[in-house]
């Protein structure tokens, strides 16, 4: 029996995130553990009159280029891939598949080739998505593999991703419209500031953000969301931070990462299991040593890390950091072929300051 909220998160993703109307040339893609929701999906979107497109990744494919191609066919750039992002109007992307640990064991140096092959195709996505000529949006299915991942049963993890996305409320679409509202309040306060600084367990780091703007993140670009996040000024970062949560890049690990920052960039990167893989992401092009992203996760209804950035840079009472590429709608100028977020907790000594003055404490804004 099919599970009713697999048709309503299609429903809210058709209609709410990603606002898909007539005519629109759309771009659905998932593996095929994701069948049922790229089914609804595809329904919905014919509903509204769009011009659905749905491409299933093969499990596997991935893990044979990275082990078996040449440098070249690993850098090789798309064009498939570079039509898709230059010429449809909505991209909706399911993640689940049937094993998240089937490329640990890639050579770091492999996934920094294909992350460069990339480097193109990601700069045309932003730009676009920027002036809102390509909607996008990025889904989780609950799968097993997911489930394992976080520590819950299969059932559990189901309701975990369905109640963070709303799904378990009559009206969905109507709560992300007034989380939308509540942040907007913060967002306006933000960008009215110059600075930012924020402290927490080994953690001391500034940065300036005048002019910058603030996203209010409400179940658009990322499903579920719960966030606020700028681009700050590049070489303005400052300090050192320690991220409380493993970094997972591909599936691999990364524990205990601790970075320092002069003139914002990343000049000294420590890690207890997985500094190869990090140092090798950080090397990657030449953007990828400055952040791209500064956020505050605003969603109280993710308790839990679940290794799954999509969820967990949501966790209210966390910011997160991705260095790499800065979203353009943002002001950020960097430019990397990598968005890598990582996590630091902000609930226990967590403090952040806007031009010097205390705005926020143990995981919760002061003002308002």
């Amino acid at each position: 029996m099919k599970d009713p909220r697999i048709t309503k998160m299609a429903e809210v993703l058709v209609n709410y995130s990603t606002e898909m109307k007539k005519e629109d040339k759309v771009y659905i893609s998932g593996s095929d553990v994701t069948m049922p929701l790229l089914k609804e999906l595809f329904r919905s979107s014919l509903k509204v009159g769009a011009y659905p497109q749905v491409h299933v990744e093969c499990d596997g494919i991935s893990e044979i280029m990275l082990k078996e191609g040449s440098d070249e066919q690993i850098r090789y750039e798309s064009p498939i891939s570079r039509y898709v992002v230059e010429n449809y109007d909505v991209l909706i992307h399911v993640h689940g598949g049937y094993n998240l640990k089937a490329l640990s064991n890639i050579d770091p140096m492999k996934k920094r080739l294909a992350a460069q092959g990339r480097k193109e195709i990601v700069r045309i996505y932003m730009e676009r998505a920027a002036k809102r000529e390509l909607r996008w949006c990025a889904c989780q299915f609950p799968t097993h593999s997911s489930a394992q991942e976080a520590g819950m049963s299969l059932d559990e993890y189901e309701d975990f991703v369905y109640r963070a996305c709303f799904l378990d409320k009559d009206d969905p679409i109507a709560v992300w419209k007034s989380l939308h509202d509540n942040q907007v309040a913060i967002c306006r306060y933000l960008e009215g500031k110059k600075s930012l600084r924020i402290v927490s367990k080994d953690t001391d780091i500034s940065c300036f953000i005048k002019g910058r703007r603030w996203i209010n993140g409400s179940g658009k670009e990322n499903f579920p969301c719960g966030e606020v996040f700028t681009a700050p000024h590049k070489r303005s970062i400052e300090g050192r931070i320690r991220f409380s949560y493993p970094g997972i890049y591909w599936g691999q690990e990364i524990e205990n990462i601790r970075l320092t920052v002069e003139r914002g960039k990343i000049i000294e990167a420590k890690a207890d299991k997985g500094e190869e893989l990090l140092h090798a992401l950080l090397d990657t092009d030449e953007g990828s040593r400055y952040f791209g992203e500064i956020g505050i996760g605003t969603n109280f209804g993710i308790e839990k890390f679940t290794k799954n950035m999509l969820f967990d840079e949501k966790i209210g009472g966390t910011i997160h950091l991705a260095v790499g590429a800065a979203y353009p709608e943002c002001g950020g100028e960097n430019i990397s072929s990598i968005h890598w977020d990582m996590l630091c907790d902000m609930k226990e000594e967590g403090k952040i300051f806007a031009d010097g003055e205390l705005i926020y404490e143990k995981g919760k804004f002061l003002m308002g």
